[in-house]
């Protein structure tokens, strides 16, 4: 099915400002002309779009529906457009950005002013937040999230390895001695996020074990199980860029360091599916694996 491109911007923006006659003053059309493509675009698909009274205009529920995949045709033939225009031109509009809240602060957000400034026709709109969502629903661009990929549609490609380590405070290690063997960390307070309570550790000659661990501390927020573990409440299971600058300080040491954590994860980078990599998306990402390479090796 082919889609009149010109009654797609008249929906969008009918949607958006509420309006037939509003709508239509942006493109130069009577009202008339736009009421005629509209029911034109809802008698190609079959289905009543808007909610039509005397004073009023109201998107309906195949309305809604149809409203995402009419911005994202829209944005997809935006996007082939500014790649076939050239370099600058295609360096240029909003890109909006999803990712965990302290990898985001740390590792995307000091890095924007020296993208912007190369790019100073992009606007970024980053959204940092340790809740997992739809960015398709959302809008979004692209997402940095780490860990093992659920299956999805979603388009993905690993920008960065992810090791994972063992952690404890020195002052801990002091008062209750440090676990020689996987085994062991059943006998110590144990820091949890998300309640997920069970490690798995992989040692030198490849061999796999899981360990139920236990603790008096669980939390849902990844910097809150850092400044636990710093302040010496127990053992900690942390993304070893998230616990970096505490390493070197001595602030924490690692646990068990010739232990593989398990399962391995990555660095991904995420987009919707079924589109064309803009070319600002596409810069982007290579701009973040960049910094990615250069401060965590």
């Amino acid at each position: 099915m082919s889609f009149d491109l010109k009654s797609l911007e008249l929906f969008v923006r009918v949607a958006a400002m509420g309006g037939i006659a509003k709508a239509g003053t942006v493109f130069g059309f009577s009202a008339t002309t736009v009421s005629q493509r509209i029911q034109a675009l809802e008698a190609q698909l079959g289905c009543k779009l808007l909610n039509r009274t005397t004073r009023s205009v109201s998107l309906s529920a195949d309305g809604e529906a149809f409203l995402v995949h009419a911005k994202r045709i829209l944005a997809d033939v935006e996007d082939a457009m500014i790649d076939l225009q050239g370099t600058d031109a295609a360096l240029q509009g909003e890109l909006r950005v999803a990712a965990s809240a302290s990898f985001g602060r740390r590792y995307i957000a000091p890095y924007l002013a020296e993208f912007l400034s190369d790019h100073p026709k992009v606007s970024i709109n980053l959204e940092l937040s340790d809740t997992q969502f739809d960015i398709v629903q959302h809008g979004f661009d692209l997402a940095l999230r780490i860990g093992e990929l659920a299956p999805s549609t979603l388009m993905a490609r690993k920008i960065a390895e992810n090791p994972r380590i063992l952690v404890a405070s020195p002052d801990y290690l002091r008062r209750v001695g440090g676990p020689k063997t996987p085994d062991d960390l059943a006998e110590h307070n144990c820091i949890a996020l998300n309640e997920n309570r069970i490690w798995g550790l992989r040692d030198p000659h490849g061999k796999s074990v899981e360990v139920r661990t236990k603790g008096n501390f669980t939390t849902s927020y990844g910097e809150a199980v850092t400044e636990a573990s710093v302040a010496g409440v127990g053992i900690a299971l942390k993304s070893r860029w998230d616990v970096l600058g505490h390493l070197e300080s001595g602030a924490l040491v690692s646990v068990l360091p010739e232990y593989t954590v398990e399962p391995e994860w990555s660095i991904w980078a995420v987009r919707p599916p079924g589109r064309m990599v803009s070319a600002r998306v596409r810069l982007f990402t290579e701009f973040i694996e960049r910094k990615l390479m250069h401060v965590l090796g």
